[in-house]
């Protein structure tokens, strides 16, 4: 874990990489301090402290992002309709794709997690860094406004779009797996809840997908939809390496 003033200077290094400059530091670093640290630092300093997990600023911060990036693709694609638009924004405000942004900004080195979060790897960790990155978006959206959110994410989200359309992972996955099963199998593929677990505003859903009796993939995300597309993109990456 970091001490506080290894993580002050991460912070420093993070706004300097952005060129963003917090007036209340203390957002910020509520956005990085996740529930899982605060439950393993009950100290007498954390509670003089009063430092609070980012749960609440994600929640914000997801109902801001998906306002500015809808807002962004409405004028950026006038032609395209209802339909692909929605598919537009689902693709650059899921996990994978948060994450992955989260990580290339350097959000991973600003994390304040428990030791045994600190060792999660892959999905679960870019689940977390996706729940940050909406973090970051709330206090940001707090501390200097809708202008500024409007700029950071037509500078580190939008552009992703490009990459999006290019492999055409805006598609609905559970349509193009339904088509394909259909096509080779003769068969309307099935998805099942396995587990969810978390509480209501932070739930975290594993959906298992079959065709008849096989057993096909699995996939996760924060709803049931989310992880169902997850794992229809999944059995579609397979079905392509056959």
């Amino acid at each position: 874990m970091k001490g506080d003033q290894e993580h002050g200077v991460a912070l420093d290094t993070f706004q300097k990489r952005l060129g963003i400059s917090f007036k209340d530091k203390t957002l910020l670093e509520t956005a990085f301090t996740h529930r899982s640290y605060l439950n393993e630092t009950r100290s007498l300093a954390a509670k003089k402290n009063g430092r609070e997990h980012n749960e609440r600023l994600e929640f914000l911060g997801d109902a801001v992002l998906e306002l500015v990036v809808t807002d962004l693709l409405f004028k950026q694609y006038p032609s395209a309709s209802e339909g692909d638009l929605t598919s537009y924004r689902a693709a650059l405000v899921n996990a994978v794709m948060l994450g992955g942004i989260a990580e290339s900004l350097g959000m991973n080195e600003c994390l304040l997690l428990s030791r045994g979060e600190a060792k999660d790897t892959g999905r679960a960790r870019a689940t977390i860094l996706a729940n940050t990155f909406e973090a970051v978006v709330g206090a940001l959206y707090l501390d200097q406004g809708i202008e500024e959110i409007f700029r950071f994410v037509a500078t580190h989200v939008i552009p992703h779009m490009q990459e999006v359309l290019e492999h055409g992972t805006w598609r609905d996955s559970k349509s193009l797996f339904q088509e394909f099963a259909q096509a080779h199998y003769g068969i309307t593929p099935t998805y099942k809840v396995l587990h969810a677990e978390g509480p209501d505003h932070d739930r975290h859903f594993t959906v298992g997908l079959s065709v008849g009796d096989a057993d096909i993939a699995r996939g996760e995300g924060k709803s049931k939809q989310d992880a169902e597309q997850d794992a229809a993109r999944k059995a579609l990456d397979e079905s392509e390496k056959k």
